[in-house]
């Protein structure tokens, strides 16, 4: 049968079962919409590399994210990004069916082997609804990441967590550890439950969550109501009442009291997390990126020279000190050109290489706070005139987030006000491979989130593999890689000052100013040593640790085993 073949050599032995809504595997790949997906893709990437016995389960996406397209106001409209899977993966010949409103629906799946050179291989199932027999409406439940009403979403939540461990057993997996990255998948809780005759103490035992989440409002909530209407399997309703909530099933709650181990994504967000979830035990592994992966070709040829070992022992990178300061430059501006050169065929925009360049891509949503750097245009201009700046920004808005949007146009209208005096683009349709070309191209990465709502952020641990300095407010992992002034900067007070909200926004505000002016620009353009220094202690002080090899030994060490 096709695909069987492909299955024999990671079937042996127990695995553990890593769930994820969405999976960063490639670009050409759309299943994943921003960070958390690329983070699985990491994981992955790690857990292959460092032979980690892991199958991972997540919904095909026929249809991808989205496709983003955006007209001269920075009007964003979203189109289908339709792939085929027969291209990249093999179709499995299981079959296996959950209830939804009454009706069985067949779920198939794909297989998608991630090796790795060291010879280790990540099996990731995707399960697709798009199979004969099916209605037309069931048939589109893994079309659309993150699409539709609550109605689809809580379909796929079936899906996924329901029908992911009814797959792993059609086809032989043996599961020793089922590890849910973010509360989507929590269903496969309740099909353990079931499974395991309500036995609370073994189900536990068998789940890991690892929660993203530092806001009560960001945990997702369904009305009994629609959840008795599309779960119509068993009579469920007592035993999510009981785990998720009285009043509505709250699928972070019910990952959590199903799980022996839970973690937050840093040291802050745990924290965080005990307070939203008080009297539960959230310990902390701080997330990383895949080192291979996120460090331009450039840097690639250089540590393979002078750190032999360092794509499958991250920490080597401890040592970057003993790579001549003229080719760790002649690598940046290498990356460097490799994006200006881009930027130039996409806008026209004519940046030069000389320039000092500011990055900022991610999610386009309010908490985000893409336009913080725009706050005082005075200001700004006053930091241009010190030496010049040219900034890229990239990132999709949600298709029903239209606070995102109205950033989008907010930037656009911004680049035009300052036309003729500062270069700034935007570029469209944000994916992996553009996130590559700017995190290495960049000299100074930017990051403005509204505090404390960054879990994590990952953006800048790429950054730093590359040599780029990391310009940024103090949440998330920058909190634990900052030293000022010899990792990077921070913008506004630290995590324990006291301040009013209106207080830390002008003191973020005049910081980010003052930095460009008083510091960041000066030493970019006099004093080039002192730059390099910085690039230095990126790669040897932060990306030897914030890596996923590191964080994928903590999760073996701390979780698994």
């Amino acid at each position: 049968m096709a695909g069987t073949e492909d299955l024999q050599g990671v079937l042996k032995g127990q695995k553990v079962a890593y769930f994820s809504m969405e999976i960063g595997i490639k670009s050409e790949i759309p299943t994943y919409a921003g960070g958390l997906g690329v983070l699985a893709g990491d994981t992955i990437r790690s857990a292959a590399d460092l032979k980690i016995p892991l199958v991972a389960v997540t919904l095909v996406s026929n249809k991808g994210y989205f496709r983003q397209a955006l007209d001269a106001s920075g009007n964003q409209t979203e189109n289908k990004e339709e792939w085929e899977p027969s291209r990249f993966m093999t179709p499995l010949p299981k079959e296996v069916s959950v209830n939804i409103q009454g009706r069985e629906v067949r779920i198939r799946a794909w297989l998608y082997n991630c090796k790795s050179l060291t010879g280790g291989c990540v099996p990731i199932i995707l399960l697709d609804t798009d199979v004969e027999g099916n209605s037309e409406e069931d048939r589109g439940i893994t079309d659309f990441l993150y699409g539709g009403d609550y109605h689809y979403r809580l379909k796929q939540e079936i899906v996924l967590g329901i029908g992911g461990v009814r797959m792993l057993d059609a086809l032989g997996f043996k599961v020793r550890k089922y590890h849910m990255n973010e509360g989507h998948s929590c269903l496969l809780a309740l099909e353990l439950l079931n499974r395991n005759g309500l036995d609370v103490t073994g189900v536990k035992d068998l789940c890991i969550f690892t929660t993203h989440t530092p806001v009560e409002a960001g945990h997702d909530k369904f009305d009994y109501g629609l959840v008795e209407e599309l779960l119509t399997e068993r009579g469920d309703m007592e035993v999510l009442k009981r785990f998720g909530g009285a009043d509505r099933l709250n699928l972070s709650l019910f990952a959590l009291n199903l799980s022996n181990y839970v973690n937050g994504v840093t040291k802050r967000h745990s924290h965080i997390s005990q307070e939203i979830f008080p009297g539960y035990k959230i310990q902390a592994i701080t997330n990383g990126v895949h080192s291979y992966t996120w460090t331009s070709p450039f840097f690639r040829e250089l540590y393979d020279r002078y750190l032999p070992g360092w794509a499958n022992e991250p920490e080597l990178l401890v040592r970057v000190g003993g790579i001549p300061d003229d080719e760790v430059w002649t690598a940046h501006r290498k990356a460097k050109k490799a994006l200006i050169d881009e930027v130039n065929r996409q806008t026209g925009a004519g940046m030069d290489y000389e320039t000092l360049t500011i990055g900022f891509a991610r999610r386009m949503t309010e908490y985000k706070r893409s336009t913080l750097i725009f706050s005082d245009l005075e200001r700004l201009r006053k930091v241009n005139r010190r030496g010049k700046i040219q900034l890229i920004f990239a990132g999709k808005a949600h298709p029903k987030d239209e606070a995102g949007k109205a950033l989008i146009r907010e930037i656009f209208r911004y680049i035009e006000e300052l036309k003729g005096e500062m270069k700034i683009v935007f570029l469209e349709n944000y994916d992996m491979d553009m996130a590559a070309l700017m995190v290495s191209g960049v000299d100074l990465w930017l990051n403005t989130p509204h505090r404390p709502y960054e879990a994590s952020g990952t953006s800048g641990m790429k950054a730093a593999h590359n040599g780029v300095v990391n310009f940024s407010v103090l949440d998330g992992w920058w909190i634990e890689g900052w030293i000022e002034g010899v990792t990077g900067w921070s913008i506004g007070p630290q995590t324990e000052e006291n301040l009013t909200e209106e207080e830390c926004k002008t003191c973020e505000i005049n910081d980010l100013y003052n930095k460009l002016y008083y510091i960041i620009v000066p030493m970019y353009y006099d004093r080039k040593d002192e730059w390099l220094k910085l690039i230095n202690n990126s790669i040897g002080m932060v990306a030897y640790y914030f890596n996923s090899h590191r964080m994928m030994r903590r999760y073996v060490t701390h979780a698994y085993l």
